[in-house]
């Protein structure tokens, strides 16, 4: 499958399944912790192990999972991300989704706490100040964020839980989560994806540039994931996506 035209262009594997880049080498998969994010970055709360005015530190609670796997996907705007998840939980519906919480407003067709659960800013940053979240990040020009309660339910009871954000999120989880697995979704060309961007007519002309501008950055992030995937055919995209899923369970297992 061809990724002409994109960034970082590599060839697959023989063996490995269309569209699929292959894999740099065995990642990391051990138990995954989840611990509290550092306050060093605007985007991201503080961590429960930091010394305050109100009293020494306190020890980072961790949590290791001997089975439950965080599988993380990102991509551009524009790139097809709802529609393959949409397709791969009717394949795997024994897969979980955590609901991301943003403060933009919905597009026509999208329910509440199924696509997002969309709050206001002053809820979005009172959970923030409480460090409901795994993660957020202020993404063109919206906050969002993954809420930790779901994620370390999931996990704790050994089910896999997939997580759409954006790089910015991956980048935070990536170093302080073993064991996820990374997924970038790829769209067939630039050309593509601008193409996709303006026929949803979601997005004012403003808003458009924005994400163009944002896609283009992101894009440039793609050799920091495990697996890419270009999405030419949701179907064939959303198997490729499958089999990375199922191939890298029997990792786990030798753990």
């Amino acid at each position: 499958m061809s990724q002409s035209g994109l960034p970082h262009e590599q060839p697959h594997d023989q063996g490995q399944p269309p569209g699929v880049s292959p894999d740099p080498g065995p990642p990391d998969r051990r138990s995954p912790d989840l611990g509290s994010p550092d306050p060093g970055s605007p985007h991201r709360e503080s961590p429960a192990g930091t010394a305050g005015a109100e009293g020494p530190p306190v020890e980072r609670r961790r949590l290791s999972i001997p089975s439950g796997r965080l599988i993380v996907l990102s991509g551009p705007s524009g790139v097809g991300k709802d529609t393959v998840l949409e397709e791969l939980f009717r394949l795997a519906p024994w897969l979980n989704y955590s609901v991301s919480y943003t403060t933009r407003p919905p597009r026509p067709g999208e329910v509440d706490g199924v696509d997002y659960s969309f709050v206001d800013e002053a809820t979005f940053q009172a959970m923030r100040e409480r460090h409901d979240f795994l993660e957020y990040a202020q993404v063109h020009g919206q906050w969002k964020g993954t809420a930790k309660k779901l994620v370390r339910a999931s996990l704790e009871r050994g089910e896999d839980i997939v997580l759409k954000i954006d790089v910015q999120g991956a980048a935070w989880i990536r170093p302080r989560v073993r064991g996820a697995i990374y997924i970038f979704l790829l769209p067939p060309s630039p050309e593509e994806l601008r193409r996709r961007l303006t026929e949803r007519a979601t997005e004012s002309a403003n808003s458009l540039e924005l994400r163009w501008e944002n896609a283009r950055t992101e894009l440039a992030e793609q050799d920091l994931y495990d697996y890419r995937v270009v999405n030419d055919d949701v179907q064939r995209a959303t198997r490729d996506i499958l089999e990375i899923i199922e191939r890298d369970r029997p990792r786990m297992g030798h753990q």
